[in-house]
């Protein structure tokens, strides 16, 4: 079942990444860049359950609590979206330093 029958490769882009939120906490954000007509609810409650984590949508971004760029990666391309357009950005998280 693919979810992005009627999108080319040009007009679509998703970008995955990391981000630190309140209290250290590390989110993985999968941001759909271009024409998206997916619906981002159900591709949310799917990656919960496939992660096994809290998540919510923003727009045309998902969020998910936890580090699972990898693993989304590999469930996006399993509900079609094609491998050349998901980047995955390989930021490094530091822990934050109290004095």
């Amino acid at each position: 079942m693919c979810i992005c029958d009627s999108l080319s490769a040009d007009e679509q882009q998703i970008i995955i990444s990391n981000d630190r939120r309140k209290w250290g906490r590390v989110v993985t954000v999968i941001t759909f860049e271009g024409n998206i007509d997916a619906n981002l609810k159900d591709i949310l409650t799917k990656a919960k359950k496939k992660c096994a984590s809290g998540g919510t949508v923003r727009g045309n971004e998902i969020e998910l609590q936890g580090d699972h760029k990898f693993k989304l990666k590999k469930f996006l391309i399993d509900l079609g979206f094609p491998e050349e357009n998901i980047i995955i950005h390989e930021s490094v998280i530091r822990k934050s330093r109290r004095y």
